[in-house]
């Protein structure tokens, strides 16, 4: 196909009654709009392109192409968007597509302009068969630029149909066979029920488990469940570098430089040319000057020439190599060397040996450490590119539960989740919003959570997520959102609610967690630590290690057990663990004098005293 013999004309000219009278090719889609994917799609198809458009005409032409309105007024539909196309097209053929048709096909001009000129045509139209019936697209189609008279005293007719002027013109119908290519989107619910970049739903993301079930969830499946539902927070912004210490960097930073910049030498020596080592006797070779880190050594030195270097220092021209000072006689301003003490190219390192110039120093995603923020010092980087802040919001829930400084009444207790929840979120760098206590009172907690929603990427709950009679936590999550209820197999902390929901146009992901102290805890480091991670555009899994159990831990098999542990080394210096004491759910105590977790895996039975297994540490945990 000759591609320079056909331009390409995206009709747009419609009022979007069905969609709300909107503009429909302006609206978003695939991170874009619906006018920039079908630009997208027909542009590889064409010579050039234009755009047929009666409003908003300002921002398409901001797509780089011409924008023409219709001649004929009234917006009198795509035959007046064509009518317009014919009269300004420059080459023998024109190829039109609507503006709500983003899956058009990518071989629509070619098999459009075998058709026609296979048939001798005028116009060669698109087809479709569904349920057995053909169907035409005459909005997708390819005609002879030759056939704007026509078409125009077809419109000062009052003609209006796509269709109406085909008696007069000879027209071929070209068989495609996958008719969702010509699919168009004309309501906000197809919109977004068609949208690529559309946020999953939770219905997609469990559908792809074999066996679901919420009532007896594994561990796993509910980690990847999360793991595969949140997204990450796309905004960035640039930070000073000593700002950036915790944050999660949003690209990748290239190095400006060769580091080191030039060749140099690895320790206090003597430079000298590999040429010049004798391999079977010692080697004499004469001092002619000294270079220093920062100051090179002006000159070359010759056969049997030598220059004093220090660590740092920039290799000479035409040297090679160094040989330590240790290693060397010094007559009076000669050096000798034995044979064999170094080999050519020894102690030289190389520009750009640690990074070379244009290579990424450090990966987008990574959470920036200390080291980091020297490594970026040495390549001259003051301005870091960073993910925002997460921001989370969280509440306790439950009529029982007192704030510090509130008188105890009986049967109270003071709520110590919100302090545990916020040291947590404070290590992982969020941005926090500590929204108090919730009262079990249905209305109470719907507005904590719109307000929430409306003001956080994330959302943590504690408590309220049982089948207790006071829980209204779950209906309410489920109305405001798509969220759903688990029983997971774990102990501590097998009720979990977790999912989206949304308010005003903004939305949350929901973190709804057990009530019970301990249960909180092992609840965000193996669910909800993760997934904020995750949200924040890095990738940090929880790092476990291997320890010996100092004594036998009961377990049975069929459910995932977190027990606290304090880890310590054994009599042969092996890393060793033993469990605190009793590990009930409500006892803060035991995960306060407990170093590390030890992690139980479903599989798993009895442990003996000597077996190896699974533990998290507490320490530098984030």
């Amino acid at each position: 196909m000759n591609k320079e013999s056909i331009s390409g004309l995206l009709l747009a000219g419609g009022r979007g009654t069905r969609m709300g009278h909107v503009d429909k090719g302006l609206q978003p889609f695939g991170g874009t709009t619906m006018a920039a994917h079908v630009l997208a799609r027909l542009a590889p198809q064409v010579a050039t392109l234009a755009i047929n458009a009666n409003q908003n005409l300002d921002t398409y032409a901001a797509f780089g192409v011409p924008v023409w309105p219709d001649d004929t007024p009234g917006f009198a539909g795509p035959l007046a968007g064509l009518e317009a196309g014919l009269r300004r097209c420059t080459t023998p053929y024109l190829l039109t597509a609507p503006c709500d048709s983003p899956f058009l096909p990518a071989d629509l001009a070619a098999r459009l302009l075998d058709g026609l000129q296979g048939s001798d045509a005028d116009l060669a139209v698109a087809v479709t068969e569904e349920n057995g019936l053909r169907q035409p697209h005459p909005v997708f189609c390819l005609l002879k630029a030759s056939l704007a008279p026509v078409l125009s005293s077809y419109l000062a007719a009052g003609g209006r149909r796509m269709d109406g002027w085909y008696p007069q013109i000879k027209v071929a119908e070209v068989l495609f066979e996958d008719a969702d290519a010509f699919r168009n989107i004309n309501t906000r619910e197809e919109l977004q029920q068609l949208d690529p970049a559309r946020p999953p739903r939770l219905a997609d993301v469990v559908g792809c488990l074999s066996s679901y079930d919420p009532e007896a969830l594994p561990v796993r499946d509910a980690q990847r469940i999360i793991r595969e539902f949140v997204t990450p927070v796309r905004a960035t912004e640039q930070v000073a570098l000593r700002a950036a210490l915790g944050r999660v960097l949003a690209a990748d930073i290239i190095s400006p430089i060769n580091v080191p910049a030039h060749d140099n030498s690895a320790m206090d020596g003597y430079a000298l040319r590999g040429a010049d080592l004798l391999p079977d006797a010692p080697t004499r070779l004469r001092v002619i000057g000294t270079t220093y880190a920062g100051r090179a050594f002006d000159g070359a030195p010759q056969a049997g020439e030598c220059i004093r270097i220090m660590t740092g220092g920039v290799m000479p021209a035409g040297c090679d190599s160094v040989v330590p000072q240790e290693f060397v006689q010094v007559d009076g301003e000669s050096i000798v060397l034995a044979p064999g003490t170094i080999r050519p190219g020894d102690n030289r390192r190389f520009a750009g040996e640690d990074l070379k110039l244009g290579s990424a120093a450090l990966a987008a995603g990574r959470v920036v450490r200390p080291a980091d923020l020297g490594l970026l010092a040495s390549l001259g980087v003051a301005e870091v590119p960073v993910r925002r802040r997460l921001r989370v919001a969280f509440f306790s829930t439950g009529d029982e539960l007192r704030s510090i400084g509130q008188p105890l009444d009986e049967g109270c207790v003071y709520d110590s989740n919100r302090y545990t929840i916020y040291g947590m979120l404070q290590r992982l760098g969020c941005d926090i919003i500590d929204m108090g206590v919730v009262r079990d009172d249905p209305q109470a907690l719907e507005q904590a959570l719109v307000d929430a929603c409306e003001n956080a990427d994330a959302i943590i709950t504690s408590g309220g997520v049982s089948v207790g009679a006071a829980d209204y936590t779950r209906d309410i999550m489920a109305r405001l959102g798509d969220v759903t209820f688990w029983k997971i197999g774990m102990r501590p902390g097998r009720p979990l609610a977790f999912g989206r929901i949304g308010s005003s146009g903004r939305n949350a992901f929901l973190f709804g967690l057990p009530g019970n102290p301990v249960a909180v805890m092992v609840s965000f480091y193996f669910f909800a630590r993760e997934a904020l991670l995750r949200m924040m555009g890095a990738e940090a899994p929880l790092e476990l290690m291997r320890a010996r159990s100092s004594a036998t831990i009961r377990k049975k098999p069929g459910r995932t057990e977190y027990q606290r542990g304090i880890l310590s080394r054994g009599a042969d210096g092996q890393p060793e663990v033993r469990i605190t004491g009793s590990q009930g759910s409500g006892i803060l105590r035991s995960m306060s004098e407990a170093n590390c977790m030890v992690v139980l895996h479903d599989e798993q039975g009895n442990v003996q005293a000597g077996d190896m297994v699974d533990v998290l540490l507490f320490e530098g945990l984030t």
